[in-house]
C-alpha cells in the first residue's frame, strides 16, 4: 500500500474512533455523568487531531506525486524531441554523403 493510501486509511480509522467517542460523550452528558463525558470528549478530540494530521500528510504526498508527474512528462517529451532531431541530423548528414 502506498504511503498516501496508508495515511488516508489512518485518517479514516481515526475519524471513526472520534465519532465513537463523541457519541459516548453525548450519552454520558445526557446521563449527567460529566467526568465520563469529558473523558470521551477529550479522547474524541485527540482522534480528530490525528485524523487531520493523517489527512494533511496524505494530501501533501498526493500533491507531491502530481507535481512530479507533469515534470516527468515534460522531461520525456524533451528527450523524444531531442532524439528525433538527432535522427533528423544523422539522416541529413547521411543524405549529404550519398
Amino acid at each position: 500500500m502506498s504511503k498516501t493510501w496508508e495515511h488516508y486509511h489512518h485518517a479514516a480509522r481515526d475519524h471513526e474512533k472520534a465519532a465513537y467517542h463523541f457519541n459516548e460523550a453525548a450519552k454520558y452528558n445526557q446521563a449527567e455523568e460529566r467526568e465520563k463525558a469529558a473523558h470521551h470528549a477529550y479522547l474524541a478530540q485527540g482522534h480528530s487531531q490525528k485524523a487531520i494530521h493523517h489527512a494533511a500528510e496524505a494530501a501533501k504526498l498526493h500533491a507531491e506525486l502530481h507535481d512530479k508527474q507533469p515534470a516527468i512528462a515534460a522531461e520525456q517529451e524533451t528527450k523524444k524531441k531531442s532524439a528525433a532531431s538527432s535522427r533528423d541530423e544523422t539522416s541529413a548528414k547521411t543524405a549529404e554523403r550519398s
